[in-house]
């Protein structure tokens, strides 16, 4: 392989060929689960660098794993242990972060490595926003990331990241690389020409065609969640509705650029904050607001009791960091972070002393939630952050004030800070998960994580565990996108358990109540892709060159033992 490293060595530049464990740890272990051997991480700086390096490696017959941020929390954007008959590179795309507005910025052409943080900044400063906007579990994370896992996100009208508009490569049934271009915009007729266009922004407005058979969004999620009486769920990852080329890929093709649909800013927002003690009081708010209301909320995010108290004692380092230097450093935090974690595990002294060092100095900050939002804490159960814009607000004021309070339940209205504040901590959730494992490693065996999308039916929502099953559980976290009915439901096992027996378990609950699962973070190595999910794998992959394993899969060339001819590479374009 000496000679594959030499080749996109030339093509990207030495330093930005990565090698050993050291340099390409943060790149080869998952946020949360997943870790594995690689040959190299490879920094490709232009799509032009991206295509060259891909031609080499399915010359050289590799497995690629494409990744942008290496947030996913399954695992999904790094190898995972051992049983591939390959040598993996992973290509990196995060210098490759530009982002196109078309027309008035109505669209967006978004290259591989552009987040989501970038771009909802790219459209604050005119007055639009992007499908979703940032959270704790997309911190950093990349619009592509988004669209090939159809990540669904807090906005309640906007649903799975979908577009039918792509620029992407894929290696066909006997080996050929193809460049296939979808976006609809005229750039040329071979892949050079093509990438090195739109590298370089030189087309024009007239080389940008419209066509209305072709979606850029999820246009019709809207009516879809109203249906509260359908026995589905209104998002899941299997959900064939939502497959098409990129989106939904799991990394099964590599994406070189998306053209998105961008909406209107919403104005004049007010965060509603509704506690109760009876979960079904909430069911009843639920189906009341999408059955009724005449306007969809922008976001209705819940919290148990539980998750609030982790976030706010083991979110906290992050929640602070946030406020005072925004989104923009984070990435650049986790990247340190990791560099420091792989030194003091390199010298013996584990893979968690940031996370004991960050844990100690944030006790020593004073509180920093809000004293309505604690007294809440401690008065109710279940929490329900409901967020309206523009008429909705006066609409929400009314319903709230004439349903309130009850003997179990009640809201305020909050302020700017409290409303800030109140979707900060929801989002530093998942962080505060993992900072809770990491810093108690003789209590914890590991996290179940369950992410489920209950069918748009259901009315006793909240889950219910048997009491042996329970008490396996040092505890637990449970919180969601209450109105699109997906919930992030995450176990921290007790010491000595069996975390995949207990995995077991609980999805043999859930599906006596008809749930789906995964719900939005993809299968990654942690749940079993459904045998759809599979065939549309294979649809795009046939000799499992991308990212094998992903849901279960196979790790093998062409989807079985090795033996099979691998075939000659030659590049084309459709």
């Amino acid at each position: 392989m000496h000679s594959l490293l030499k080749r996109m060595q030339d093509v990207v530049g030495e330093r930005h060929v990565l090698v050993g464990d050291r340099q390409t740890r943060r790149y080869r272990k998952g946020y949360r689960f997943g870790e594995g051997k690689v040959l190299a991480v490879v920094r490709p700086g232009t799509l032009l660098e991206q295509w060259r390096v891909l031609q080499a490696c399915v010359a050289n017959d590799v497995i690629v794993i494409c990744q942008a941020a290496n947030t996913g929390l399954t695992g999904g954007s790094t190898p995972a242990g051992e049983g591939y008959d390959r040598p993996i590179v992973i290509i990196n795309t995060l210098r490759i972060d530009r982002i196109d507005l078309l027309g008035a910025g109505e669209q967006v052409v978004c290259l591989p490595g552009a987040t989501l943080d970038k771009l909802e900044k790219r459209l604050r400063a005119i007055g639009r926003e992007p499908h979703s906007v940032i959270g704790s579990s997309c911190i950093g994370a990349s619009v592509t990331g988004g669209v090939c896992n159809n990540s669904g996100g807090s906005l309640v009208r906007r649903g799975p990241a979908f577009t039918q508009m792509a620029l992407f490569a894929q290696v066909d049934a006997v080996g050929r690389l193809h460049l296939v271009n979808h976006l609809g915009i005229e750039l040329g007729s071979n892949p050079e020409e093509i990438l090195a266009r739109l590298d370089g922004q030189r087309y024009r407005p007239e080389d940008v065609r419209s066509d209305g058979n072709l979606w850029a969004s999820d246009r019709a999620y809207s009516d879809h969640i109203r249906d509260i009486d359908a026995p589905t769920p209104a998002r899941f990852n299997a959900d064939p509705r939502r497959h098409y080329e990129a989106s939904g890929s799991a990394g099964k093709v590599a994406v070189f650029a998306l053209r998105l649909d961008t909406f209107p800013a919403d104005k004049d927002v007010t965060v509603f904050y509704i506690g109760s003690n009876d979960p079904a009081e909430l069911a009843e708010i639920r189906r009341d607001v999408l059955g009724g209301f005449r306007n969809l909320p922008i976001a209705g995010e819940y919290m148990h009791r539980g998750a609030y108290d982790l976030a706010h004692r083991y979110g906290k380092d992050l929640f602070l960091f946030i406020r005072a230097f925004g989104t923009d450093n984070v990435p650049k935090a986790y990247a340190a972070k990791s560099w420091f974690d792989g030194v003091t595990e390199s010298t013996g002294l584990g893979g968690h002393v940031s996370d004991r060092l960050l844990q100690f100095f944030a006790r020593l900050f004073p509180e920093h939630l809000p004293a309505r939002l604690n007294a809440f804490r401690d008065r109710y159960a279940h929490h329900l952050l409901l967020k309206m814009g523009g008429e909705g607000v006066a609409e929400a004021r009314e319903y709230l004030a004439r349903r309130f309070p009850t003997a179990v339940g009640d809201f305020f209205e909050c302020t700017a800070r409290e409303g800030a504040d109140a979707y900060l901590n929801r989002f530093v959730v998942g962080g505060a998960v993992v900072r809770y494992r990491d810093v108690h490693p003789r209590d914890v065996e590991d996290i179940v994580a369950l992410d489920v999308a209950l069918p748009r039916n259901t009315l006793a929502w909240f889950e219910t565990l048997p009491a042996d099953l329970q008490a396996r559980f040092e505890t637990t976290m449970y919180c969601g996108h209450f109105l699109c009915h997906v919930m992030h439901q995450e176990y921290l096992v007790r010491k000595g358990e069996d975390c995949h027996a207990i995995e077991q378990e609980l999805l043999r609950l859930l599906d006596l109540r008809g749930a789906e699962y995964p719900a939005e973070h993809n299968v990654g190595h942690l749940y079993e892709a459904k045998p759809a999910l599979k065939d549309f794998y294979r649809s795009l992959d046939p000799t499992n060159t991308f990212n094998p394993g992903i849901g279960g899969t196979s790790k093998l060339r062409h989807w079985h033992p090795p033996e099979a001819p691998a075939g000659h590479p030659v590049e084309t374009v459709e």
